[in-house]
């Protein structure tokens, strides 16, 4: 066989196991074919098709870096057990999956990236699409995903190839390693001939590692817990990979802990659970910031604890507290100098919580305290999805729309701009997998491609729930084009496209520290003043852009009916089997209900501008409050 050909073979017989469950870790191949990949790779995949058509189904794609978000996507859905194989060529094919790549490894979600390199041999150097640096001759662009891997090697000789795709799959499994994992291939050594050992190619079981937490941190813990007054929890995305929800809605139904989110972790609990208060800090909820910021105990689970879950080392105001931070990573668990790190499953540790934490409960002050400041954020949440009538209805007021609109299990995906944030507030999320927000590396451009994949994923499944991708105009612009890979192949998607005429999330943000939107808005360029902020608004047509590709395509007029009509939109195409694209215009000048959450962004020091300097002022109010560690 030829490397590629084995390659190809080998991942269809790798197998996740994770309890009673069992699936294929590799499902499918994206691949867009160059001259670094098409003799190689495309052929492995022809021949497959060919020869065994479901042994491993490939799929085309749009963009490189797209590829990557759907494996992303579909590996969210699948709580990390399965994901897809990037195929691309050398140069910039290989170099547009390095922003998926580093996105994969922020989110601890497992990719397989499959880059070209040029030939090992060198016989005909430089080729086309060859980096070269007089330096080092051998640097090719594969090179660049060394530090945005988990997992990185080059296959330089065919018979590197087994220990290589061995270890890959191992990390690719793990759930304390996993992320991108990239297998370069110099386009001569995909085509060069080998022969491959049976036993390479035979089923192959990765079992997904679920540590316990062991009996002196978890006893160190338990006492902690057991002497706090006000302890709250921070849930993240490891709950929910590690099928954990049902652990923890029994140990805070059994004592009263409140529960706040990070963005990875909507979903661990309903929404209108008494004990769940939203998410929690830059962009949560003011009553999980409220209670966050005096618990005396938090317990974080499965979060890597990012600056917007920690607010920027404000969330946590209490001069006592103490963490205990329970992660399947030690890297996350040791996180802000963190007293009581707990390296095991979040599963697992929960399971022996409830056990160790039996005839434990918060005070009865405090869990009336709890559903006092719950009931307070769900009525700020009632008001901000109230009908305004305006012709231009704000955020809120559209997620409020969509969300009365969407089925309990139906998936709402985002990733960037003042989406996340407004959904982290707002969202009522009614189901384990129905709340996917990229926030990691909060990648513009994500969202329709993780959308697909989270499509997929659901689909693999046998799951028609409806995938609702949600996204502003300047994230839209960003990357697109797998709409035409979604009509294509006859996959459903819902996209919400809200059009602020520019960047809404900077344009807020630039206000903040002092910058005016410069540079933020969609506008004709101005000679004169020689930027672009003035009132003459781009003529683009991303409804006409969306109805090019073959969507059907729903566009809301301007006026007091707005929302409704969009309701009704929603409606129509819950009810179609094709993608439907809503397009609606918002005033991004309408913000969402405070949540009292602040983000570290440094205002200049020195300024000419009064705004810059006012900006400044607030900055280092705020900057009172951080701490050095949380712990």
């Amino acid at each position: 066989m030829t490397v590629s050909q084995a390659l190809i073979e080998f991942l269809a017989h790798q197998w996740t196991v994770d309890g009673d469950i069992r699936e294929r870790t590799i499902p499918g191949v994206f691949g867009i074919f160059g001259h670094g990949n098409v003799a190689g790779i495309g052929q492995a995949l022809k021949q497959a098709n060919v020869e065994q058509p479901d042994l491993m189904p490939y799929y085309q794609a749009r963009n490189e870096q797209a590829m990557v978000h759907q494996a992303v996507g579909y590996a969210r859905m699948h709580r990390r057990r399965g994901t897809y194989a990037a195929a691309a060529s050398v140069g910039p094919g290989a170099a547009n999956m390095l922003t998926g790549a580093a996105l994969a490894t922020t989110n601890r979600l497992p990719a397989l990236l499959l880059p070209s390199d040029t030939f090992a041999t060198r016989v005909a150097d430089p080729v086309l699409q060859q980096l070269e640096q007089p330096w080092d001759i051998g640097l090719q662009v594969s090179d660049a995903f060394r530090p945005l891997s988990r997992f990185f090697d080059r296959v330089q000789r065919p018979e590197q190839l087994y220990s290589i795709a061995l270890a890959a799959m191992r990390v690719l499994t793990d759930p304390a390693e996993t992320g991108a994992v990239t297998i370069a291939l110099p386009e001569d050594v995909q085509a060069e001939a080998l022969d491959v050992p049976v036993e390479f190619l035979q089923d192959r079981e990765w079992h997904i590692r679920r540590p316990l937490p062991e009996r002196g941190p978890l006893a160190r813990a338990v006492a902690a817990i057991r002497g706090a007054k006000n302890p709250f929890i921070v849930a993240g995305g490891g709950v929910l990979y590690s099928g954990a929800e049902d652990h923890l809605r029994a140990l805070v139904e059994a004592t009263g802990i409140p529960v706040g989110t990070s963005q990875a972790g909507g979903g661990v609990l309903a929404w209108d659970h008494p004990q769940y208060l939203g998410g929690v800090g830059a962009t949560g909820t003011l009553a999980a910031n409220r209670l966050a910021a005096e618990a005396d105990v938090i317990i974080g689970i499965g979060t890597r604890y990012s600056d917007f879950t920690t607010a920027s080392r404000t969330a946590f105001q209490n001069p006592d507290v103490t963490f205990v931070n329970i992660n399947v990573a030690s890297f996350d668990a040791y996180k802000h100098g963190s007293q009581l790190p707990i390296i095991a499953d979040a599963r697992e540790a929960l399971a022996e919580l409830s056990i160790e934490l039996e005839g434990y409960e918060v005070s009865r002050e405090h869990s009336e305290r709890i559903a006092r400041e719950k009931a307070e954020w769900d009525a700020t949440v009632d008001d901000a999805f109230a009908p305004s009538r305006l012709e231009l209805p704000g955020q809120p007021e559209i997620i409020g729309a969509v969300q009365s609109s969407s089925a309990p299990k139906d998936v709402i995906v985002q990733a960037a701009g003042s989406l996340p944030g407004d959904l982290h507030k707002l969202w009522r999320v009614r189901d384990p997998l129905g709340y996917h927000v990229e926030y990691a590396f909060s990648c513009m451009g994500y969202e329709i491609a993780g959308g697909l994949g989270a499509k997929r994923g659901l689909l693999a499944d046998g799951d028609d729930r409806d995938v609702i991708v949600m996204v502003g105009d300047g994230s839209y612009l960003m990357l697109n084009t797998e709409l035409v890979t979604a009509v294509a192949e006859g996959i459903k998607l819902i996209v919400v496209l809200i059009q602020n005429h520019g960047y809404a999330s900077i344009g807020h943000l630039s206000e903040t520290v002092g910058s005016e939107r410069f540079g933020t808005w969609y506008r004709s360029y101005d000679g004169e003043a020689r930027n672009f902020q003035g009132d003459d608004v781009l003529p683009v047509d991303l409804a006409a852009n969306a109805r090019s590709y073959g969507l059907d395509v729903i566009e809301i007029e301007p006026g007091g009916s707005a929302i409704d009509d969009l309701k009704a939109a929603i409606a129509t195409a819950k009810a179609s089997d094709r993608s439907t694209f809503i397009h609606i215009n918002s005033d991004p000048l309408i913000y969402a209900p405070d949540g009292a959450g602040w983000w570290d962004v440094p205002v200049p020091e020195v300024s000419t501008l009064e705004s810059t300097q006012r900006a400044r002022e607030e900055y280092l109010e705020q900057q009172a409050n951080q701490k050095p560690l949380l712990g």
